[in-house]
């Protein structure tokens, strides 16, 4: 019988580049490079499923970051931990062809971490709505994290997702949410305590072409800003627009987005 990733046109990777990261392939006959797609907070590499069959001149490469979903057991947390997993999937990816990266929100941090480390690794960075704090403040205060990574695994997805679809989870999805707990207070965490990814996060030092992409929904204005500031600190890095895009691009827009990425590919991936 068929994984749930199988159905989805994701195949499981065995074995795994990196021992315990739950890693999934999706890959097409005379394939112009391999995207290498990153997930953000309380989400897996299964989400990345209508993107992935809509990349039809490219190889999809997806995995749940550690601490999460099928890589939940593998410790340590921390960026540096998920930066140098990014790296060795990139490096079993290169299979004669370019690699690229996509980042969705805090895999948007992950993504511009390895490209920092190793900048000959990757033809290409994508990321979309990165949370940049150091780079430029939100307004408004965030939730004060609790001592329970269960409970705010749930007040997070009611947050960022709906209270409406939390309630229609099933129990068992609700309890998978919730085991995500730890891994997801480590990013909240991160991103809370000041400027922490100097080096390892200086977009200043990219060297790769790099875009930062964002919908034109809510926060919209505050991601305009942030793109803007990104492109005065480093001249690699342009931005673009999704419209009617929310957060979670890769689910509600994947064909512009899949659109989006196959441009950027073709610009840059091509002559490398």
């Amino acid at each position: 019988m068929a994984t749930s990733l199988e159905t989805r046109g994701l195949e499981p990777v065995r074995p795994s580049p990196v021992t315990g990261l739950a890693v999934a392939a999706r890959r097409v006959a005379h394939a112009r490079a391999t995207l290498v797609c990153v997930h953000g907070g309380l989400d897996r590499g299964a989400s990345f499923a209508r993107l992935a069959r809509r990349m039809t001149h490219l190889n999809v490469v997806t995995y749940d970051r550690r601490g999460y979903q099928g890589s939940r057991a593998l410790e340590p947390l921390g960026l540096d931990h998920h930066v140098n997993d990014l790296l060795e999937v990139a490096r079993w990816a290169a299979r004669d062809v370019p690699v690229a990266v996509f980042g969705h929100s805090f895999g948007g941090v992950v993504a511009l971490g390895a490209a920092v480390a190793d900048p000959s690794r990757f033809c290409l960075v994508d990321v979309y709505e990165a949370p940049l704090p150091w780079i430029l403040a939100r307004q408004g205060e965030r939730p004060r994290l609790g001592d329970d990574p269960r409970r705010e695994a749930e007040l997070f997805f009611r947050r960022v997702v709906s209270d409406a679809v939390w309630e229609r989870l099933s129990e068992a999805e609700r309890e998978s949410r919730r085991l995500d707990g730890p891994a997801l207070v480590d990013d909240l965490t991160a991103l809370r305590h000041g400027p922490p990814f100097t080096p390892l996060v200086d977009v200043a030092a990219l060297r790769t072409p790099t875009h930062y992409l964002h919908g034109d929904q809510r926060l919209a204005t505050y991601y305009r800003a942030l793109g803007a500031t990104l492109q005065r600190l480093n001249p690699v890095i342009t931005t673009d627009e999704l419209t009617g895009a929310g957060h979670g691009a890769h689910l509600s827009a994947p064909d512009q987005l899949a659109r989006l990425l196959t441009r950027h590919e073709e610009v840059t991936c091509a002559s490398r």
